[in-house]
């Protein structure tokens, strides 16, 4: 195989860019040491949290010489890999939807953490660099700080080809937790990294389901089939465009590169029609217009979320609006949001970490009979059910308040909320082009007025038709079809 550091996709590396990608791999050796030379037997066992919803089984990566003992077999026919890796809530989250389509299509998806095995040298270098992202998510609320160094480096630093070389080269030390892996298994990959550490493994049938559509070289792992959900996103992928400053890159190999649409869970897509008719028909009868708060995984929202809740108590005591907030695993957001608001005492419903009533209430929110008011919290100290609430409870809302992320792309009436990141500012800016989400409201002001814009006119209807329409086009399939591309691959289609 060649040194996938020195060239990528044809373009030649300087020396000194590959010189500083080995500096890097040493450096986190030198920290964290090489397991190159391990041998880590896998165990594959049933999801406790998300294994009967999404038909989801966990891969684990155990210690050397570990027994295991009572081990599912693998699915040589019918199993699929989706590698991801905990890094805020995003990758969880779309590894979640090709999970749901893989079990609908009736395949069995294999769900491969490579942050998740703390003995290896993988799960350390990643663990790293987790820490460091987040904390840059954190002190991105510094006005100078988020100027100066998080939305650039964020929008230029990990566009450039450079950055993959380095991280090419990092990745590597990733392979060993594939090493009693099936060789022929399809991996999709909804972070680069679980892709790039396959492909150096020898795995032979890997996607690289790239999450963001704003064209960076940090998402490319040669060798891999990569899905985009964006049209324009394809054609800056195609090109390779601005990744080498103003040098011409050599392009993407057409086989490299596939358009898929969205990545959408199978729930949430069968389903578009019947909520988006609940939606109009709540709006049409004066029922109170439900908007959903997330917080994501970096917890760098809560002064936004306050302000929201500010804003909408006057229309919560009237019954013109209701809340779902979930903090995820942030307990804490939640103690300080009602610390901050004493006005909220009245309204709270509380659903903490009691999934079975997270699940009860989803349920009986899409009942048309059911009156949902005032302020509900979420939260769950388990990382598959505080992605998943959000999942579950995006079906019964009216709005999704959210920064412009992931859920960018979910075919839900969305308010985009200022971003952490400059990368992400064209999830808002596609959304608001198909029609389901807002422009992104970059402070409070703009965000109280697009509160008003939904709760006072008929905003939330054109969403909605926008949505049905885009699913008649094929929008939101994304999912379906990079699994039934990776599929295929071992299929030799």
């Amino acid at each position: 195989m060649s040194d996938r550091a020195k060239e990528i996709f044809g373009n030649i590396m300087p020396e000194s860019v590959y010189s500083k990608a080995e500096k890097s791999k040493k450096k986190f050796i030198r920290k964290f040491g090489d397991d190159t030379n391990k041998n880590y037997p896998v165990k594959v066992v049933k999801n406790e949290y998300i294994g009967d919803l999404l038909g989801v089984k966990n891969i684990e990566v155990l210690e050397e010489n570990a027994s295991t003992e009572g081990s599912f077999p693998f699915d040589n026919e019918k199993g699929l890999i989706v590698g991801n890796i905990r890094m805020g809530f995003g990758h969880y989250r779309i590894s979640m939807a090709m999970a749901s389509c893989a079990k609908h299509l009736g395949y069995t998806p294999y769900w491969m953490d490579l942050n998740s095995y703390p003995h290896t040298t993988c799960t350390k270098v990643i663990s790293a660099q987790n820490d460091l992202y987040s904390l840059g998510s954190r002190l991105s609320k510094n006005p100078i700080f988020n100027k100066l160094v998080w939305e650039p480096t964020n929008y230029e630093g990990f566009r450039a080809l450079s950055y993959n070389a380095a991280d090419q080269k990092n990745a590597e030390l990733m392979a060993p937790v594939y090493r009693n892996v099936p060789k022929d298994i399809p991996v999709i990959a909804t972070h680069v990294w679980p892709a790039q550490a396959a492909i150096h493994a020898g795995m032979k049938n890997v996607v690289n389901a790239i999450p963001d559509n704003w064209p960076m070289a940090l998402h490319l792992s040669e060798g891999s089939i990569h899905t985009i959900q964006c049209r324009n996103a394809y054609m800056g992928y195609r090109i390779l465009n601005g990744m080498n400053k103003k040098t011409v890159c050599k392009p993407m190999p057409k086989d490299s590169l596939v358009y898929t649409g969205h990545y959408i869970d199978h729930e949430l897509v069968s389903n578009i029609e019947a909520d988006c008719e609940a939606r109009m028909n709540r709006r049409k009868n004066g029922k109170p217009m439900r908007f959903l708060l997330t917080i994501g995984g970096a917890g760098a929202q809560k002064e936004i979320f306050a302000a929201i809740i500010k804003y909408l108590l006057p229309y919560i005591e009237k019954n013109k609006a209701a809340l779902y907030v979930n903090v995820g695993d942030y307990k804490q957001v939640w103690e300080d949001l009602k610390n901050e608001i004493p006005e909220m005492k009245n309204h709270i419903h509380e659903h903490l970490g009691d999934f079975k009533d997270t699940e009860a209430f989803a349920e009986s929110a899409l009942d048309e009979n059911t009156e949902v008011t005032g302020i509900h919290g979420f939260w769950h100290g388990n990382i598959f059910e505080a992605v998943y609430c959000t999942n579950l409870l995006m079906r019964s809302c009216d709005v999704l308040v959210t920064k412009p992320s992931e859920l960018a792309f979910y075919p839900v009436p969305k308010l985009f909320i200022k971003r952490v990141g400059k990368h992400e500012m064209w999830g808002a800016i596609h959304s608001a082009e198909v029609g389901d989400g807002t422009l992104e409201c970059r402070d409070i002001p703009h965000t109280e007025q697009m509160l008003s814009q939904f709760l006072e006119t008929d905003l939330l209807d054109e969403m909605c038709g926008c949505i049905v329409e885009n699913k008649k086009a094929g929008l939101y399939d994304g999912a379906y079809k990079v699994v039934e591309l990776a599929m295929g691959m071992k299929k030799g289609e």
